[in-house]
């Protein structure tokens, strides 16, 4: 089974209001995020150039994944390659000012991904079903210098 791990995630229900503005990346997600949680740390990086899409990396305990959240299809889409395997898309679901979600309820885990900004936090929740079982796992990073680790 292929886990997408600290992904990182997002956290905003699954139902949440979207908004009616069009949908774009969300730049307000650009930045160093730090995680140190539970004694892991978990760092996931996002750039934006201004072109309507951010490149960001994952990474914790040696485990590294490629994020891309951009246009695909026409439409805006969270893009994962764990590990360097190939990408998998998650389609934007839902969207406001600070949250954002992408489902692929097609893929094994997790199939619903969210990310919510609240000032220098950021919250990311990964969940789906696992052989019919609800399953989630949720970060709470907070903006930090560039290269900044846990103590």
């Amino acid at each position: 089974m292929k886990m997408l791990l600290p992904l990182l995630a997002l956290v905003a229900p699954a139902g949440a209001a979207a908004s009616t503005t069009p949908a774009h990346a969300p730049e307000w997600l650009a930045g160093y995020w730090l995680s140190c949680d539970r004694g892991k740390q978990n760092v996931e990086v996002w750039i934006s150039d201004g072109s309507g899409a951010l490149v960001g990396v994952s990474q914790s305990a040696g485990f590294f994944e490629h994020l891309r959240i951009g246009p695909v299809d026409g439409a805006i889409a969270y893009v994962a390659s764990p590990g360097g395997a190939p990408p998998i898309a998650f389609p934007l679901i839902s969207q406001s000012n600070d949250a954002i979600g992408f489902e692929n309820a097609a893929h094994d885990f997790p199939q619903r991904i969210f990310y919510e900004r609240n000032g220098e936090t950021l919250r990311a929740r990964i969940e789906g079903n696992v052989e019919g079982k609800a399953q989630s796992a949720e970060w709470r990073f907070r903006a930090a210098p560039l290269g900044a680790q846990c103590d």
